[in-house]
């Protein structure tokens, strides 16, 4: 009998041990589904490290951040991938997140980056996305967008919910200033919807029930490589381009911190660069071997990245989304 359990002990032991470990990340809906990066990237890195890469997607990225603050330190994330830059600040006062122990010397983007927490995986540009089959009149400026037809429409995102909607009121608020408020009223009745996050506002354009829709230089690379068409366009603004650089995190709860590094520091690889463009549609922030596909060689190409520091977003961001607020009270 004696015997009998500790062979029964031997093999309970064996099996823990051969279990693999399973690293989760809370993302966006959009990079977690079938058609997004996550499968690829899950695939490549399962092999590489012999572990279960489970991605749970979220609405948005900052529900994201939301529902790992309410779940605290029982929260079963082991990494936050998918906020940006202007809202890293926020995430990183709640104390939630570990150090990161990533080389960053061979990024490659617009703008010079370092964070001692959150490490770059993709970025792109946010502009106003169109279909030219539709619409003729095309917008060149924030200004021609505020003096369309009264039967003109865009959908856009809320800066509370999606970092898409806050890049949106950054974007404004460097081109007009003390005056964003004001543009705001103007812009007010041409705004069909405000949706929570990216996925819904980018399926009402589809749909056809708007004229534009907040989005990325990079999203008219999807239809050119996935459906072969050339009609969906983004609209390139004389004021310039809000940046947007994607960033992600271990949580300093995690129990698998040594794989969650791994994970950050497979975000900078030759595999990881080369899904990110057809998949997530934006650009790698490290230099690719195989280049990037023709398609993004006819997108709109802004001359610079406009991008306020984080730390300036993380103190003004309520005071500048109360203002939008304020603005659009009809």
């Amino acid at each position: 009998m004696i015997k009998l359990l500790q062979i029964l002990l031997l093999l309970t032991v064996t099996a823990f041990s051969n279990e693999k470990p399973t690293l989760t990340i809370y993302t966006y809906d959009a990079f977690a589904a079938s058609w997004g990066p996550a499968p690829k990237i899950a695939k490549a890195f399962e092999a590489k490290h012999n572990c279960t890469l489970k991605f749970v997607g979220i609405s948005s990225s900052i529900g994201a951040l939301r529902k790992i603050q309410l779940e605290g330190k029982n929260t079963k994330a082991d990494i936050l991938l998918g906020l940006d830059t202007s809202i890293a600040q926020v995430a990183k006062k709640t104390g939630l997140f570990a150090t990161h122990e990533v080389n960053t010397s061979s990024l490659d983007l617009p703008v010079a980056y370092s964070d001692d927490t959150f490490v770059p995986f993709d970025y792109s540009y946010f502009a106003f996305v169109y279909d030219e089959n539709r619409l003729k009149n095309v917008p060149d400026s924030f200004e021609a967008l505020a003096s369309m037809p009264e039967d003109f429409k865009i959908v856009i995102q809320d800066p509370r919910s999606s970092t898409g909607g806050l890049g949106l009121l950054l974007w404004v608020k460097m081109v007009y200033g003390d005056q964003a408020g004001a543009y705001w009223k103007r812009l007010s009745p041409y705004i069909l919807t405000i949706t929570k996050g990216w996925s819904e506002a980018y399926g009402l354009f589809l749909k056809g029930e708007a004229d534009m829709v907040l989005s990325y230089t990079t999203s008219p690379a999807y239809h050119m490589v996935e459906e072969h068409k050339t009609n969906i366009r983004s609209a390139a603004f004389k004021e310039g381009h809000y940046g947007q650089i994607e960033v992600a995190a271990v949580l300093k709860s995690s129990k698998q911190q040594a794989l969650a590094q791994q994970f950050l520091a497979f975000m900078h690889s030759q595999t990881f660069a080369d899904i990110i463009p057809t998949s997530n549609w934006a650009y790698p922030v490290v230099k690719t071997e195989q280049g990037l596909p023709k398609a993004f060689e006819t997108l709109t190409q802004p001359s610079k990245m406009m991008l306020l520091d984080g730390k300036m977003v993380e103190a003004q961001r309520k005071e500048i989304i109360n203002e939008w607020l304020g603005a659009l009270e009809r």
